[in-house]
């Protein structure tokens, strides 16, 4: 890791988060922020710290502006990512040698893998902790004096699972397990978040119902491969030799904040302590075999676990995130027929359209595979929405490899693409691949295939024009200042995907649901008049 030059980006100043699930804040307790950087995952172990934190007596919220403590919540991804996270950080320093802040803190990703030389070049940064050390955030900042242990404690039986943080409450998401088991070349996030583990199904369906208590009408499934959730159940409630626990731990008696499965060359984790580091071993190299671990179970737990949330709270709207195509089964498109608070959408990331690069990937599963999930999903549930993710450059990437990706959106014909250029990421094993693809052709693909997804993109949102659509209201017309409401329907999910603009709807709130008739339509949105509040 090095330090990069400093850049003018400030620390972002949100506003803090509103009652629900909450806890009253001792009057004198210390004041911190919590700032989150990286994808929804990240989000989730935010809102668990405040909860944690706030539970031990701290105000807590995401303002930095008059905070105590600020804590960096960071991401070690791709490279932007990890200059992002250092480049707050070193906001986060200027702060404290003005004396407007007493203490930074990083946590998240980066530190999981870079502690070591994070704390090297960054001295101003008080605390670093990984993500196997995060349970240790309250006694940390005790220890050093930023936390006062004579504020006022919450009781256990009162606190709850997690302290909303997004500016929009209605909508959350629900980590269902961490870590991941697959090897793709390109993906440094085992090396961060471990092997999978999944979280047992009662302990999420009770997060569900503290978030519905919260207001929450939609609710994301995320995970690194969510068709992957419950494999590892019924196999580690066998184990005799599974990993003893790390030193992260939750504060006074919580759940443990770290779930992934620690393995041997994870960074950040002392193998000494692993025991039987066999049993941990990343897992090898799939290759078109459907999504079936070798020596696993084929299917898991997710429509089990649907099936519960679905008995168990009244949420509106499930969306579901990351679903491999190899991992999604007959059963999962049945329920998702036949329930409709699962709603039309899927984000079904395929990375390439070239079987020659998706081995090279060792990714799950070939383009055959794809398409065969594709027709399945679009048979059973016909107003189906796809998002997925694509990669260009990958090393050994020809043009007729790329041309072979277009050709695949082009037969698909996915809502929404999220395109990104190749990144090697060190440790990895694309990273010393041979025939590394040039910046410039990456740029100039990239370039390229955003063009043809745009046009895909804006045919089918101009299908929906004379249809009428249910669409939750992210923000009121007040709020917009344009004189029209801001929402989605399910074919969009929260900040990746578009928006509805709702005209004629002045009275309607965040979080409602409303009938509108869609009217217009272009690339990143779609026009429509209010017809009626659904609820």
């Amino acid at each position: 890791m090095t330090r990069p030059s400093r850049t003018s980006r400030s620390l972002p100043v949100l506003n803090p988060p509103a009652p629900g699930p909450t806890v009253a804040a001792a009057a004198n307790g210390a004041r911190i922020a919590v700032v989150t950087l990286g994808c929804d995952k990240n989000t989730v172990d935010s809102e668990r710290m405040q909860a944690w934190l706030a539970g031990a007596g701290a105000r807590v919220g995401e303002e930095v502006d008059g905070a105590d403590v600020v804590i960096i919540n960071t991401c070690g991804f791709i490279d932007i990512a990890k200059e992002e996270s250092i480049e707050a950080l070193l906001d986060a320093a200027r702060l404290k040698a003005e004396g407007r802040v007493k203490a930074v803190v990083a946590t998240g990703c980066l530190v999981q893998r870079y502690k070591e030389e994070l704390a090297a070049e960054l001295p101003e940064v008080d605390l670093f902790l990984g993500l196997t050390e995060a349970g240790r955030i309250v006694e940390e900042l005790r220890a050093r004096g930023f936390l006062d242990t004579s504020a006022a404690v919450v009781p256990m039986m009162e606190r709850p699972l997690r302290l909303l943080s997004r500016r929009r409450r209605h909508t959350s998401f629900l980590k269902i397990s961490e870590g991941c088991d697959h090897a793709c070349a390109f993906c440094a996030i085992p090396l961060m978040r471990g092997k999978h583990r999944s979280v047992p199904i009662e302990q999420l369906v009770r997060e569900a119902q503290e978030l519905e208590a919260a207001g929450v009408v939609e609710l994301g499934l995320i995970s690194q491969d969510t068709t992957w959730y419950g494999r590892d159940l019924a196999r580690h409630a066998a184990d005799t030799t599974a990993t003893p626990p790390l030193s992260g731990h939750a504060a006074d008696g919580e759940d443990g904040f770290f779930v992934g499965r620690p393995f041997a060359r994870m960074a950040g984790v002392d193998a000494t302590l692993l025991g039987n580091t066999a049993a941990h071993a990343p897992a090898s190299p799939v290759s078109g075999n459907g999504g079936r671990e070798r020596g696993g179970p084929r299917t898991g737990r997710l429509c089990e676990l649907l099936e519960a949330l679905l008995r168990e709270t009244a949420i509106p709207w499930f969306r579901l995130f990351y679903m491999y195509p190899s991992g999604i089964q007959r059963d999962l498109v049945e329920l998702m027929a036949r329930e409709p608070r699962i709603v039309p959408y899927l984000d079904m990331p395929i990375q390439h359209g070239s079987d020659a690069v998706l081995k090279r990937m060792r990714r799950p599963e070939r383009r055959a595979t794809i398409l065969e999930r594709v027709r399945w999903l679009r048979e059973a549930v016909p107003d189906l929405a796809l998002r997925t993710t694509v990669i260009v450059g990958f090393p050994g990437e020809t043009e007729a490899d790329f041309e072979a990706l277009l050709e695949l959106l082009e037969e698909v014909r996915f809502d929404h693409v999220g395109a990104f250029a190749y990144s090697a990421e060190e440790g990895t094993p694309a990273a010393e691949m041979p025939d590394q693809v040039p910046d410039e052709v990456k740029r100039e693909r990239l370039e390229r295939l955003e063009e043809v997804q745009r046009g895909i993109t804006l045919e089918r949102n101009e299908a929906q024009i004379g249809r009428e659509l249910v669409v939750l209201v992210d923000r009121s017309a007040s709020e917009n200042g344009a004189g029209v409401a801001v929402g989605r329907s399910t074919r969009d999910a929260v900040e990746v995907d578009g928006v509805m603009l709702i005209r004629g709807a002045p009275d309607v709130r965040p979080g409602e649901f409303v009938r509108v008739r869609v009217t217009g339509a272009d690339e990143h949105e779609l026009t429509g008049d209010f017809v009626e509040k659904v609820r």
